[in-house]
């Protein structure tokens, strides 16, 4: 009885040449078929407002989208508090932005027309002690966009009561703070965040402020 013949075909060697869109792009060792779909790129977080900010225009929106944790990606922020629709009054501020679950984006332009502020994962309120994460970061525009992120040195992000706000810190200095009748506040350089002075300078009257917050 004959035996069955096999039917196969020999696979090429790593050193012989590969068929024509068989190629390796990369030149690492790597074969995909020409045409073959990328990896998808993950899409850059845009900072979507539901209103008009009074605070940033529309290129420094665009710039700081980016920074926001990714998570955030197209959510749309909405208005919680503003000096000029609520009135200054720190008390307010903690009033509006209590949504525990919220995320809170802190904007303030100063009467020499500076704009700042802070990023917290966790809503601004009144607290006993110092909260917040590693995701908290400070930004300034001077006019360029400045970050700002946690160094790991301490966990000094966000601390506030009916007097004083303050984002930052270490050694009795802040990287910013708020005045409880949100007219005055000031910029250090802090361990938390090895930041710059926000501000032209280290104490500064404010003009605007905004609190924004996921709905």
């Amino acid at each position: 009885m004959r035996g069955l013949r096999a039917r196969y075909q020999l696979l090429p060697d790593e050193d012989e040449d590969l068929p024509v869109g068989c190629e390796d792009p990369a030149g690492e060792g790597q074969r995909g078929w020409e045409g073959a779909p990328a990896a998808a790129e993950e899409e850059p977080c845009r900072l979507v407002l539901s209103t008009p900010s009074s605070i940033l225009r529309d290129r420094e929106i665009d710039e700081l989208g980016p920074q926001l944790p990714p998570r955030l990606t197209q959510q749309p922020w909405h208005l919680l508090y503003s000096t000029g629709r609520d009135g200054f009054s720190l008390r307010t501020l903690y009033r509006s932005g209590a949504r525990p679950d919220s995320p809170a984006l802190l904007l303030i332009r100063d009467t020499e027309a500076q704009a700042f502020g802070a990023f917290s994962a966790s809503a601004i309120r009144s607290s006993s002690g110092f909260y917040g994460t590693g995701e908290t970061f400070l930004f300034s525009f001077c006019p360029e966009l400045k970050v700002f992120r946690w160094t790991g040195k301490n966990d000094l992000f966000v601390n506030g009561d009916v007097n004083l706000l303050m984002v930052g810190g270490g050694s009795g200095r802040f990287g910013l703070w708020l005045d409880g009748d949100l007219h005055h506040g000031g910029s250090q350089s802090c361990e938390t965040f090895d930041n710059e002075t926000l501000s032209h300078r280290e104490e500064f009257c404010i003009q605007d402020l905004e609190l924004w917050g996921l709905a």
